[in-house]
């Protein structure tokens, strides 16, 4: 209930009633919020702080690429001579020498009974004309031109030394056996920059390996091997080991060498000479 106030109690006031404290009202809602201020000037720069401790060691990053093949070093002074090889096939029969002089008589013997001579033979019949025979024949030997082949593939020898029967071929790098046979293989080889690993490969089984550790300059290296063959039996030359395993290397000063020639033919009909185009 609200009591009227007089004139003189709006004026001076009038001594107030404490009546009974009310209820408390319902919360009212949220305002929305204020708009941003301006931006505050930036503040001085801070002192430099201390230097923080040495964090742990990061993980090993990822190999890097290949870097480019270095300058053709001096070249070496020449190694002590290697030991005695293999002993190689028997060469081609020689011609005829010319007739030597006719010797002197030698010491007289004693003469013995003359016995009575025979009557002459009858001519025998003409026997029939032999066959002439054949000889067999396979070799070749062949030289790189181009530097670190392709790994795990046939080398293709490109500079043919000699390929009389083309049983090796210069577009696949293989060599076919056309005559069944016992044959020598080997090669010579120059290894510059990088390491190497060559096999000498039979129908895909690795037959004789050859490993060299590059240290400097140009380094050699060789093999040879004694292999029964049948005919359409495969021999080539591959790199293996990675791309710091294919140092094969050839110039104008410096050959990487690769033959086979046949020792003896294990066929029992004539020996025929086929080729391969």
């Amino acid at each position: 209930m609200i009591h009227e106030a007089t004139v003189e109690q709006v004026i001076h006031g009038a001594d107030g009633r404490v009546d009974e404290k009310g209820n408390k009202g319902d919360k009212g809602q949220r305002g929305w919020p204020g708009k941003f201020g301006p931006k505050g000037v930036p503040g001085p720069v801070g002192d430099k702080g201390q230097q923080g401790e040495l964090g742990p060691q990061g993980r090993k990053g990822i190999k890097g690429d290949l870097g480019p093949i270095g300058p053709k070093g001096q070249k070496g002074e020449i190694g002590i001579q290697g030991e005695i090889g293999l002993r190689g096939p028997i060469g081609p029969k020689g011609h005829v020498g010319p007739k030597g002089e006719i010797g002197g008589p030698g010491p007289k013997g004693n003469k013995g009974n003359q016995g009575e001579r025979g009557w002459k033979g009858a001519q025998g019949e003409k026997g029939n004309l032999g066959s002439t025979p054949v000889i067999a024949r396979s070799a070749f030997s062949v030289g790189l031109t181009a530097k670190f082949p392709p790994l795990n593939v046939p080398i293709k020898f490109d500079k043919v030394l000699y390929n009389g029967f083309n049983h090796y071929s210069t577009e696949t790098g293989l060599f076919t056996c056309q005559i069944p046979g016992v044959y020598y293989f080997t090669y010579q080889i120059t290894v510059f920059s990088r390491n190497v690993r060559v096999a000498l490969v039979k129908n895909e089984h690795r037959m004789l390996h050859t490993a060299d550790m590059y240290q400097g300059s140009e380094d050699q290296a060789s093999g040879g091997i004694v292999l029964e063959l049948q005919k359409g039996d495969r021999i080539w030359l591959q790199t293996y080991g990675g791309e710091t395993f294919n140092g094969l290397f050839a110039d104008p000063d410096d050959d990487t060498v690769f033959s086979g020639f046949l020792l003896f033919s294990t066929s029992e009909a004539p020996a025929s000479l086929p080729s391969i185009i």
